[in-house]
């Protein structure tokens, strides 16, 4: 069995479920310190259900994968490549803002977390309900861009899937480190190395959904002589056969020096999104996301506010 597949989502899974893990352990450390101890169940309640609920949204999606296939036996055989295109786009959508805001917003978060459970505590009649929404929806958030990042890559099959479930141990590992076991870890840069990777990671989905909406668009014009015009590329420019349909001509073929399906080159694809066949849309469309989303992370990482947020003292580590 090939194991490559589950590295992106064992990164995914670590970076963003320490952040989920930050979000309990501030929780129960408030709640130790105001003498409410008494509401830990609460906390414990709403990451079961936050795990719960985002492994039904799994599901979901492999059965809505699963039966789209089968709604038009004519045009099935494009239906997969579309659909992991559509949810890669998703995914870097969600994780490209999630890299950002967290990154912004990662000094104001015991402030913003204490805020809102004190804030459920003023009302004790709906205090653990209050507590309980507050983790649910943390962990479910960061549950949903794994989903979505798993769909992306639903071919690869349970791989991806057993990748997250062992970056979320080791990221319930670390938060018992730091507020069971009171370990000091370097957050900032435990955050700084993982969302560079993270970025690196995202930038090689774009050239992954690229080369599916390609796929999918060829199959069609394939299925349909109608849409044989989609083709851009091929149909418009002498020698079709060294351009791809919508991603025009051939950047690289390192299919014999760097094979994909073979070490280094399956680590490298599954990290990276590494392709011994590389287009030119799909350099393009690397450069200027890769330029574009890795500037504005780094302005975060030096303090510069992309989105207007209040100032705050607090840090992760306070």
């Amino acid at each position: 069995m090939d194991f490559s597949s589950a590295i992106p989502t064992f990164v995914i899974t670590l970076r963003e479920g320490v952040e989920a893990a930050l979000v309990v352990g501030i929780v129960l450390a408030y709640l130790k310190k105001a003498k409410q101890s008494d509401l830990n169940s609460w906390v414990y309640g709403g990451v079961a259900v936050g795990l719960f609920v985002s492994a039904v949204i799994g599901q979901l999606f492999g059965w809505l994968i699963a039966n789209l296939g089968t709604v038009n036996q004519q045009y099935s055989p494009m239906i997969e490549p579309l659909l992991e295109a559509v949810f890669s786009v998703m995914a870097i959508g969600f994780l490209s803002w999630m890299l950002v805001w967290m990154t912004q917003n990662a000094r104001m978060m015991k402030k913003n977390v204490e805020g809102a459970i004190g804030s459920a505590l003023s009302n004790r009649a709906g205090a653990g309900w209050g507590i309980f929404a507050l983790i649910f929806f943390a962990v479910l958030r960061e549950g949903f861009e794994t989903v979505l990042f798993i769909a992306a890559k639903f071919q690869q099959g349970l791989v991806p899937a057993l990748g997250a479930l062992s970056g979320i141990a080791v990221a319930a590992g670390i938060g018992a480190l730091l507020f069971k076991w009171g370990v000091k870890l370097n957050l900032r840069l435990f955050f700084m190395v993982m969302g560079a990777l993270l970025l690196l990671i995202v930038s090689g989905l774009v050239v992954t959904s690229l080369g599916h909406f390609d796929t999918a668009v060829q199959t069609l014009s394939q299925l349909d002589r109608k849409s044989a015009g989609l083709c851009f590329f091929q149909e418009r420019f002498a020698k079709p056969q060294d351009r791809d349909c919508i991603l025009g001509p051939m950047v690289w073929n390192f299919s014999k020096v760097l094979p994909d399906d073979r070490f280094p080159g399956v680590i490298l694809n599954a990290l990276f999104g590494y392709t011994q066949r590389l287009y030119l849309v799909q350099a393009v469309g690397y450069g200027v996301f890769l330029i574009t989303i890795g500037s504005i992370y780094f302005q975060s990482l030096a303090g510069r506010a992309i989105f207007p947020i209040r100032k705050a003292r607090s840090s992760l580590t306070d």
